[in-house]
């Protein structure tokens, strides 16, 4: 390398150079491309298509332009940059799905809400729409600054005018370097309030502006659930709030239901929506849905969802909203450009930076038009002047060899101004009649009175202020409209409006492959002891019921699963079905993780202090906990129980805190000990040992036990007895138990074990979905190592699933088929002493 070319090289520390070139450019996207500014709400490349078309007078009351000529005048002026970002932006000005108010009047192909792109910039054309005049309306008063373009061949402004608070009109969104903006449209007579009360009152607060402001107001309309949202972004700068699709439900007069969508959620491609909805239907995530159909046409949006006839539309489209864009969340980040630097602001800090922008704008354009007045007063008087002397500056004109030596003459001998002297040699003689000179003088008294009236606003800041008010009250007379975005109350939760449904007695069933489904309780029959059953729930071939719930359509259940979860949800929020019909899915109705399943349904009146809910596992651990501590329960379900490496949640029962405890295991042991045992333990406690097992045993079934109960036994292959309650004594928490009844290869192990009184039924399911519900008082009752007799009569290789106790029915008259297959009671003991 020469000498020169060494002399050439500058050695540079590279992390330095790094830090400071990407710094540069961090700030010149957020400063020159990604933020808007605080005081038009407007990003460098809406600024400039704005510019650029007023400067072309592609303005509201011209003719339409191709967008093409648009797009070349903002980029080979203003913004060096490709032609698609410039046209992309244009064309979302002109998208009535994006802007609150348009900014741009488009005509031909701007896109549709379904995602459709716009047309071709050739074949589209487009001007200024009238609100956006506002914005750009006194530009030529030196209302604002201006600065260099990017070579310095051309001047752009630094913000425009903005006669309406167009950041929080319309919003704004963009993604700098470390930093992001997401502030939502609004109604404009509301923001315009704002700024109204605001400018009024400088002390008032945000809650006091939220009664003016009151939300966010998307052109694509929907509804914003809660407030608590909103009131933290206004009051932080960040928050997020809730948007759901309006939608209604139409009845049919076949009993059928509709779902009719209306409106969506800001922001969503209702092409995708409807697509995405389709696909839940089809991998079956979403269940009773028959028809989706899109209908909606230049009056309006409409989606239609037809429901199957014996599904619940409302338990469906809690489900859409759970599962698809029919319900989505809004992040809001109002971030702006404050005097060139980033800032998050509140809703308060918004309005104020927009109405001192305002007072500038009054003031410059106030000082322009007093500049202007005096200047054409003072050629008046110039004028007033030669008219008083007209035969001496006449005779001076006419003696003058040259224009200059005139306009000296003139200004010398009548003291004037070179510009009052030029004024006065350019009048014309027409200017010298009667008539014209009196227009004169009316016309400097005017401009007298007028000059005295701009320095008076210049000198008070009250008549700046309602200066402000009157003209933004001019722009919301000509451009409000009605709020488009319904708040409703409710947060995250749907209204539950508990008067419109019908309490009655219900009958949850679940399946072991997770379908679930209510019943009215009155379904089922009683039937005679052994009797062969009716048919309950149509099944797969490896699906069967097991778990039973009877309780009122108005009573909150919780589901707890075998991973120690809970979940909540409402008796009449579970779709009612058809007696033979097998239900939903139930992850369609609560969030339940993969590998976890519903071992135990509680149901729940109220939650009071004083109540207990007390957990038994599968290796015996038992826990009590207050109930209050699950009144909150969130969609995704909470700990109740903290489990041990490869045990499960077998049993959950509601107490007093007074109670005894019974629980049971498969190779037919039993304890009994007080619930006092165990202590009262927080939500998320592990439990203390509740029964000591032998190998390969494990608990069955958890329940209380009361005076006057005995306690019901039923084995896999159809056995069962009642034993009264005095045969099993009190022990201590964590013995191994007694013997509660023989075990043979006939009976099966134990599948269940349940309290009764002998005043209620039970209902028997098999594995193939066979119910046969029966009386408790036509089950005989037998010591501890009794077998007990045959409940029910099974098929080959078929056994007892599940067994619920319900409510007492009077028993009816039924046809022979019904009672076929009923039998005496087969009674058999074991003669073997056995240990306790």
């Amino acid at each position: 390398m020469t000498e020169s070319r060494k002399s050439q090289v500058k050695e540079i520390n590279i992390s330095h150079e790094m830090k400071t070139s990407f710094l540069d450019y961090a700030m010149s996207v957020i400063v020159s491309r990604a933020l808007p500014d605080v005081r038009d709400g407007l990003k460098p490349v809406h600024r400039r298509i704005l510019y650029a078309m007023n400067d072309l007078g592609m303005t509201a009351d011209k003719a339409y332009k191709k967008s093409a000529r648009i797009v070349g005048e903002v980029i080979g002026k203003y913004h060096p940059h490709g032609d698609s970002a410039v046209y992309e932006t244009m064309v979302r000005m002109a998208q009535d799905f994006n802007y609150r108010y348009m900014l741009i009047d488009g005509h031909g192909n701007f896109g549709s809400v379904d995602g459709d792109a716009a047309a071709a910039m050739r074949y589209t054309e487009a001007r200024m729409s009238k609100i956006a005049m506002e914005i750009i309306r006194d530009i030529n008063k030196n209302t604002i600054d201006y600065k260099d373009n990017y070579d310095g061949s051309e001047r752009e402004p630094v913000v425009l005018p903005a006669r309406f608070p167009n950041l929080l009109v319309n919003g704004a969104a963009g993604i700098a370097v470390g930093m992001a903006t997401n502030i939502p449209p609004h109604q404009l007579g509301e923001v315009i309030d704002g700024v109204l009360e605001l400018s009024k009152n400088p002390d008032i607060t945000i809650d006091e502006l939220m009664e003016t402001v009151k939300g966010p107001d998307f052109p694509t309309s929907g509804q914003i659930l809660g407030r608590s949202g909103i009131r933290k972004a206004y009051q932080t700068g960040r928050g997020s709030i809730i948007i759901r699709a309006k939608v209604e439900i139409e009845e049919k007069a076949n009993g059928r239901q509709t779902i009719i969508v209306n409106e969506i959620p800001y922001q969503v491609n209702k092409a995708k929506l409807i697509e995405k909805i389709a696909e839940l239907v089809r991998d079956k995530k979403i269940d009773g849905i028959t028809d989706l159909r899109d209908e909606s046409d230049r009056n309006g949006m409409r989606i239609v969802i037809e429901v199957r006839r014996d599904a619940n539309a409302n338990v469906l489209l809690n489900n859409l909203f759970k599962q698809t864009a029919l319900q989505t969340s809004f992040g809001i980040n109002m971030l702006a450009l404050v005097n060139g630097h980033p800032k998050v602001l509140n809703l308060k800090e918004i309005l104020h930076h927009y109405l001192e922008h305002q007072k500038v704008v009054i003031r410059r354009r106030t000082q322009f038009e007093l500049d202007k007045a005096e200047a054409r007063a003072h050629i008046l008087e110039g004028l007033r002047i030669a008219l008083d002397h007209l035969d001496e500056v006449i005779a001076l004109i006419r003696s003058s060899r040259t224009t200059d030596i005139a306009k000296e003459g003139l200004m010398t001998q009548f003291s004037l101004s070179e510009k009052q002297a030029q004024a006065i040699l350019d009048m014309r003689l027409q200017r010298l009649t009667g008539l014209e000179r009196e227009k004169i003088e009316d016309e400097y008294n005017e401009l007298v009175t007028l000059i005295a009236e701009l320095k008076a606003i210049l000198a008070d800041d009250e008549k700046v202020l309602q200066i402000i008010r009157e003209e933004l009250m001019e722009v919301k007379e000509r451009f409000n409209d009605v709020r488009r975005t319904e708040i409703v109350a409710g947060g995250y939760e749907m209204i539950e409006d508990e008067d419109l449904i019908p309490e009655e007695n219900i009958v949850i069933s679940l399946t072991h492959n997770g379908y679930i489904k209510r019943l009215p309780a009155s379904t089922y029959r009683a039937q005679k002891r052994g009797g062969r059953g009716i048919q309950g729930m149509s099944t797969n071939e490896d699906d069967f019921v097991e778990q039973l719930l009877t309780t009122s359509t108005h009573n909150t259940i919780l589901f707890f699963t075998n991973k120690g979860k809970v979940y909540r949800t409402k008796g009449y929020e579970i779709p009612e079905f058809s007696r033979t019909a097998k239900g939903i899915p139930i992850i369609n109705l609560l969030e339940i993780d993969k590998g976890e399943w519903i071992n135990a349904m509680i149901s729940v009146d109220e939650f009071s202090d004083d109540a207990y809910l007390f957990f038994t596992t599968k290796q015996g651990i038992s826990k009590r906990s207050p109930l209050s501590s699950f009144s909150h329960i969130r969609k995704g379900g909470l700990i109740a129980v903290n489990l041990r490496e490869g045990d499960e949640l077998i049993s959950v029962k509601n107490t007093d805190g007074t109670k005894d405890i019974i629980i049971g295991t498969k190779k037919g042991m039993l304890i009994r000990f007080h619930e006092q045992d165990v202590r009262s333990m927080g939500r998320t406690a592990t439990g203390v040992k509740g029964i000591t097992l032998d190998e390969d045993d494990e608990v069955v079934g958890m329940e209380i036990l009361e005076d006057g109960y005995d306690v019901l036994v039923v084995t896999k292959n159809g056995y069962g007895k009642r034993t009264p309650k005095a045969e099993y004594r009190i022990q201590s928490r964590g013995g191994k138990g007694l013997r509660t009844t023989t075990i043979t290869e006939k009976t099966g192990f134990v599948m269940s074990i349940k309290t009764v009184t002998g005043e209620e039924d039970i209902m028997i399911i098999t594995a193939s979905g066979v119910i046969i519900r029966m009386a408790t008082d036509g089950i005989s009752q037998f010591g501890r190592y009794a077998q007990g007799v045959r409940l029910i009569r099974l098929g080959d290789e078929e056994n007892v699933s599940t067994i619920a106790v319900v409510e007492k029915e009077d028993e009816k008259d039924f046809d022979e088929e019904e009672l076929e297959g009923t039998e005496a009671p087969e009674v058999t003991s074991d003669s073997e002493e056995n240990q306790e």
